[in-house]
């Protein structure tokens, strides 16, 4: 019952997460692939990632991640940026545009997750909070 509740959780966040990116998708001058949404999601999602982060992650080449970045850098969708302490390295941040697009999704859920203190106590929603915090312990991302 559990774990269909979450995976029921999980397909609804993908698919409002789909809706809103190809909603955000435009056939003109400028706008993003499916395959640059994507990896823009990804870039976010891996919070300011390195170049070879982000082409490891996607299981491409630097040389292919680093295409793919150009055009999103050249599209207003990711910035790069160069940290005082390294500055050998280069971390990438969505910006401008995405951060506008996502926003209204995070939004949504904040939202409805501070609704459920009109249901639950808080006893129950720590008990809920250490649920998932321990199944996101347990689910592994390998992110290098």
């Amino acid at each position: 019952m559990l774990e269909q509740q979450i995976l029921q959780l999980y397909r609804k966040l993908r698919l409002l997460s789909y809706r809103k990116m190809f909603g955000a998708i435009r056939e003109k001058s400028g706008s993003l692939s499916a395959t640059e949404a994507f990896s823009a999601d990804v870039i976010h999602l891996l919070g300011a990632p390195t170049m070879t982060q982000f082409a490891t992650f996607l299981g491409v080449s630097q040389p292919n991640a680093t295409y793919k970045v150009s055009n999103l850098v050249a599209k207003g969708y990711v910035q790069k940026s160069v940290p005082e302490a390294d500055r050998r390295e280069v971390r990438l941040q969505t910006c401008g545009k995405f951060n506008s697009y996502f926003e209204e999704q995070s939004e949504r859920l904040t939202r409805a997750i501070a609704s459920l203190a009109d249901t639950y106590s808080p006893e129950q929603l720590a008990l809920a909070s250490e649920v998932l915090e321990t199944l996101d312990e347990r689910i592994k991302v390998e992110e290098t």
